[in-house]
């Protein structure tokens, strides 16, 4: 057995056991969040791990209705082949009134994914989502807690929250509130694709190097379509882009356009609800 199996096999222990003890507490009011991203994906797959091949809850795409056309594509693919309880979520409201990205990132952000997530939660009665985030994406998500919780109005108060020590994990159930569960905290980037070729876990082909107008790129983190645009890159498998990480300094979410509007964008949209 190598280092590195053995590195990837603690990873897999930590969010499995998260997994577990977040079913435990919350049952059938739990639901998975999934973006059909490398980083949900992969969890959806450890989902599957911690119940034998099973999925025994509900899993949550918030629609947006601007998605690339591949994530549509992947996520009827693994719905059918893993056997998926797939609820959609939009907020056709605000999209027949004409959101968009052009009405700027924060009002199109908080319109079609945390309003659209709120109505979820509040119209199935969730009390917990499993979330796929990891602290080194970005500074603002180091702050979370394994179990994050948020108040009435969705917000976060990333001051104060609950100690975590023990792996002991605890959810104060206040009227009208819910809980972000984080099992892949502790994973990088890196670790999600060795872990990748490790399992076979499928993802969206974006994530491999294509030619576009003469230009070897690829996509490092997916999205809505007006808002990521793909990286240079000459990965064209997994083996070549675990190489890359381990030595670019070109940060993962280089691609997301709001990232780049304001340095507190992402803060502020997390303290509103935001995934």
């Amino acid at each position: 057995m190598t280092k590195s199996f053995d590195y990837l096999n603690e990873l897999e222990a930590k969010s499995i056991y998260i997994i577990r003890e977040a079913y435990f507490k919350f049952r059938r009011k739990l639901a998975v969040l999934v973006s059909w991203g490398k980083d949900s994906t992969t969890m959806l797959y450890l989902v599957r791990k911690a119940f034998f091949g099973e999925v025994p809850v509900p899993v949550l795409h918030i629609d947006t209705g601007y998605k690339l056309k591949e994530i549509y594509e992947f996520r009827e693919k693994l719905k059918k082949e893993w056997n998926l309880e797939l609820i959609i979520a939009k907020n056709e409201e605000a999209i027949k009134n004409g959101m968009g990205p052009e009405k700027g990132r924060l009002a199109c952000c908080t319109a079609l994914k945390t309003e659209a997530l709120k109505k979820a939660v509040e119209e199935y009665g969730f009390k917990a989502l499993l979330v796929a985030i990891r602290r080194d994406e970005h500074a603002i998500r180091a702050k979370e807690r394994y179990f994050s919780p948020r108040d009435k109005n969705f917000k976060w108060d990333f001051l104060k929250q609950p100690p975590e020590l023990w792996e002991q994990f605890s959810v104060v159930e206040e009227e009208g509130s819910h809980v972000r569960v984080h099992p892949m905290l502790h994973w990088r980037e890196i670790d999600i694709w060795r872990y990748i070729k490790r399992e076979n876990i499928p993802v969206i082909d974006l994530y491999f190097a294509k030619e576009y107008n003469g230009k070897m790129l690829r996509y490092r983190s997916l999205g809505c379509a007006p808002c990521v645009v793909p990286v240079p890159s000459n990965a064209r498998t997994i083996d070549e882009i675990i190489e890359e990480l381990e030595t670019t300094k070109i940060p993962e979410r280089a691609g997301r356009i709001q990232d780049k509007e304001r340095v507190y964008m992402m803060e502020k949209l997390r303290a509103l609800g935001y995934m």
